[in-house]
């Protein structure tokens, strides 16, 4: 079986894009990343084939390249043109697939549809990226919610940060799902320690029978 998961995060900036990195470094995966919004800075496309040793054969081209750092529906507005949610649709690839959406998984792509809408269409198991600090909880159990009322499948909860044992039993306990490791902070963020402290942090099986 070969995996194929979509990553998601509870919000902006949580570490979602340098977990993607990690695990199709682990992986051996292409990456795939359907609308981006923001060029001006380094690129999450490109944060992941810097921090995860990927090769530009396994950096798959983003559906929708958007200029401005915004919401997609908006930074699609901005740029002139749309993003039709129906038309995204993940690639074929001869080997293993990481998929990472755009924020938080309630992110609208236009006036009708989230991001988790299409991840239902997908039908590939999902990890939601999560904060361990204050607030993970709610935004947590919150997202898991959003995506189960849509049938989304879920693997379980990637945290990243400072250990909080308590907010990780909690969303355990209460989202009912697995917390699947840990990415602790990292003072020196490069794809040598990032690798390291994944192989520390999960246990890779967990993700390598996940396919739809």
């Amino acid at each position: 079986m070969t995996p194929r998961l979509v990553v998601t995060g509870t919000d902006t900036g949580v570490g979602k894009t340098v977990f993607a990195a990690a695990l199709a470094d682990a992986l051996d995966a292409w990456y795939w990343k359907p609308v981006q919004s923001g060029l001006d800075e380094e690129t999450d496309r490109d944060a992941v084939a810097r921090l995860g040793r990927r090769p530009p054969a396994r950096m798959l081209p983003e559906a929708h390249r958007l200029t401005t750092p915004a919401s997609p529906h908006l930074s699609a507005r901005l740029d002139g043109t749309r993003i039709d949610p129906a038309a995204l649709t993940p690639p074929t690839v001869d080997g293993p697939l990481v998929i990472e959406g755009a924020g938080g998984a309630l992110v609208p792509l236009d006036d009708d549809t989230v991001f988790a809408d299409v991840f239902a269409r997908w039908r590939l198991p999902a990890v939601v990226v999560a904060r361990t600090g204050l607030g993970t909880i709610n935004h947590t159990l919150l997202t898991l919610e959003a995506l189960r009322a849509r049938s989304v499948p879920i693997l379980g909860v990637a945290l990243v940060g400072d250990e909080h044992a308590e907010n990780a039993r909690m969303i355990a306990r209460l989202g009912r799902v697995a917390v699947l490791g840990r990415l602790p902070r990292l003072a020196a963020l490069a794809p040598d320690t990032l690798r390291a402290a994944f192989a520390s942090g999960f246990d890779l099986s967990l993700f390598r029978g996940a396919t739809s």
